[in-house]
């Protein structure tokens, strides 16, 4: 039976912590009421969990429990923050601000608001991925509705100056939005002092289950428009069925990620600090991203000197790592975070992002050190030895 790559891809999914599991387990066969059902004690068990799990997620971040409202994830949670705005205000104008490295799910709808009407402006970042706010003052005008600015990047791990951000669109009139489905429980998240008016979460980034996030929007000064209609439920924001089991497994993990953020957080810094030293030893390797401000498990590096598609293929076997963000149908193509930071196509596919976890261990760190030297030196051999072959010339 061949080895288990190592596991270095946090920022796409984290495995579920058995702890988590534990925590939803009665809500799948037990306790299996639909929290709507207010006749019976089945349905008051779901309802009493959500509620529960509601008030964690809100103290989290420092909201009240009204203002969360449950999604199927971060990507939901854009679509309603980014498309429900765009819709409420349309009175006020029709222009958004985003920023060219966000998640595609902040990227598509505003792509689509775009094809029915609205303006977008697609900021650029700096060579450290960080937004140039006095740019974003220069963007916002009298019609501008919503500013969408990312957390913490899911492929480079840089994190934006939020509370910044937020001061400058609070100045302005203009409600602000941030996916931080890669910051919860990964840095301190307060919704009042980062002046943020919605934030969308996710739980399977830090051990919880798939499917499953929420949306924070401040009340009530904030309007929406439902971008699924049904049953009423999350206060006429957000019909179906809510997933008990998975809410109650988010809570739980969000819970476990703060108890541990201090620990993991400087577990993590030492980590990737290795993994740098390690990889630098081998020259021509860039950091992608900002030195310090960033994800303490995000590691983003170009290795020069190689193919980018051979590289990935001489690792995958032995380890579990990405190019660029798993939630993109355009595998195979440059990632266009790495592309905004000024990186050829060549060059951003000869990139390699590492997403170290609470499972992660300093071995692994050793051995993916090794590997990555090992190969990195075989396709600059094989590249040399190609260079000093003699052209054949065509008959």
């Amino acid at each position: 039976m061949s080895q288990q790559p190592i596991y270095l891809d946090a920022q796409a999914t984290t495995p579920l912590d058995p702890v988590v599991l534990e925590a939803m387990l009665p809500y799948f066969i037990e306790r299996p009421g639909n929290p709507s059902s207010g006749g019976h004690r089945y349905g008051w068990e779901a309802a009493a969990a959500i509620k529960e799990a509601r008030k964690r997620i809100a103290e989290a971040i420092a909201a009240e429990p009204q203002e969360i409202i449950f999604t199927s994830g971060a990507t939901e949670a854009n679509n309603l923050a980014i498309k429900g705005v765009a819709e409420a205000y349309l009175t006020k104008g029709r222009h958004l601000i985003t920023v060219a490295t966000e998640h595609q799910a902040v990227l598509s709808p505003c792509r689509y608001l775009e094809s029915v009407g609205f303006e977008v402006t697609y900021l650029s970042v700096q060579g450290d991925g960080l937004v140039n706010l006095t740019h974003l003052e220069q963007a916002i005008r009298a019609d501008t509705v919503l500013v969408s600015i990312m957390a913490a990047n899911n492929e480079i791990g840089v994190l934006q100056p939020i509370s910044e951000i937020g001061a400058i669109c609070r100045q302005r009139g203009v409600l602000f939005h941030t996916d931080s489905a890669q910051a919860i429980a990964k840095i301190p998240l307060n919704v009042q002092t980062l002046n943020v008016d919605l934030m969308s979460l996710t739980a399977h980034k830090i051990y919880g289950p798939k499917g499953v996030g929420a949306l924070y929007i401040r009340r009530p000064s904030v309007k929406l428009a439902a971008q699924i209609h049904g049953g009423g439920q999350e206060n006429n924001w957000r019909s179906g069925t809510l997933a008990t089991p998975q809410i109650v497994g988010f809570a739980k993990a969000v819970q476990m990620g703060l108890e541990q953020l201090e620990s993991q957080t400087l577990r993590l810094q030492a980590l990737r600090q290795k993994l740098w030293h390690g990889l630098e030893s081998l020259q021509g390797i860039e950091l992608n991203g900002h030195p310090q401000n960033t994800l303490a498990g995000c590691l983003n590096v170009t290795i020069h000197g190689v193919d980018g598609p051979r590289l990935l293929a001489e690792l995958y076997p032995h380890l579990a790592i990405s190019s660029g963000s798993a939630c993109s149908s355009n595998q195979g193509q440059p990632s266009h975070v790495l592309l905004a930071l000024g990186r050829s196509p060549a060059l951003a596919k000869a990139s390699l992002r590492f997403g170290l976890g609470r499972y992660t261990t300093e071995a692994e760190i050793d051995q993916a050190i090794h590997i990555i030297q090992n190969t990195v030196a075989k396709l600059r051999g094989y590249n040399y030895l190609n260079l000093l072959k003699p052209s054949q010339s065509k008959k």
